[in-house]
């Protein structure tokens, strides 16, 4: 069995406790703050997980909360909250514990639930205890139950974000409407990384449809080069889950994202 087959056979285990979940939050837009026009700066989303299969323990210095909010006070619009505990050290629950840290200190900044979705179960779950997007990965789900669940997502108020490799899945992805496409230069079977791949696949995207770069992006340079391309949004992981303070990073990352798709710089008085 591969990776990926060990952590579905995980999740078929947990899906009569997960049914049994519910919270008291509700979904909130998330569509329009990571749409970006030419000459707007890239949008940024930030991951917190605790550890991971590729990269191993990562750090554990800042609690859930403190990390969140330093990376909203730094202009991320979008918190990617692992919901997997086995593999990745989280759990469902840290979703409302952003939710709630990011309300409290008045944030804007939306929590995404980053989890291996097979069941519709994890999508009410998710809505309830405080995400406002779910990652919905293509190449876990059938054509119908990736149809289903994004609009099971949507008929709740949770932006599905469907995840894809290719340019087959792409095409998956266009035929369900997704509103927003995010493209892993991961792949989940090998764990290889592709970047070439991954830009073309982001250029596929049709217009009108939010693009997202997931995975992959170490530093300044790689959000520069994403900048310059089809992408309105990236997701930067490990490697900000490699510093224990992660401020000095995530202020490259935010200069990084002012360059423009027509590589002009954006006016720095932008919400970055």
């Amino acid at each position: 069995m591969s990776l990926l087959d060990d952590i579905l056979s995980e999740k078929r285990s947990q899906l009569e406790a997960i049914r049994q979940l519910s919270g008291p939050f509700a979904p909130r837009e998330v569509r329009s703050l990571l749409h970006r026009r030419d000459h707007e700066p890239l949008r940024l989303a930030a991951e917190i997980k605790f550890k991971s299969p590729s990269a191993g323990a990562l750090s554990i210095v800042l609690s859930l909360e403190e990390r969140a909010l330093l990376y909203a006070a730094a202009g991320v619009q979008l918190i990617s909250v692992l919901c997997d505990e086995r593999f990745f050290g989280g759990s469902l629950s840290h979703l409302s514990r952003v939710r709630t840290a990011l309300e409290t200190a008045g944030h804007e900044a939306r929590v995404l639930a980053k989890e291996f979705v097979i069941d519709q179960a994890q999508i009410r779950a998710a809505a309830s205890m405080g995400a406002d997007a779910v990652l919905l990965i293509v190449r876990i789900l059938t054509p119908a139950e990736l149809a289903s669940m994004t609009a099971l997502a949507l008929a709740l108020g949770i932006e599905p974000i469907v995840e894809i490799v290719d340019e087959r899945e792409l095409e998956l992805a266009v035929q369900v409407r997704a509103r927003v496409v995010g493209v892993n230069a991961r792949d989940l079977d090998t764990l290889q990384m592709d970047p070439s791949r991954a830009e073309r696949v982001l250029a596929a995207i049709p217009e009108g449809v939010v693009a997202m770069h997931l995975s992959g992006l170490r530093e300044a340079i790689d959000v520069t080069k994403v900048a310059r391309g089809r992408a309105d949004a990236a997701l930067m992981g490990e490697a900000l889950m490699r510093c224990d303070d992660p401020r000095p990073l995530l202020d490259e990352i935010a200069r990084a994202a002012l360059v423009s798709r027509a590589g002009a710089s954006s006016d720095m008085s932008s919400s970055w």
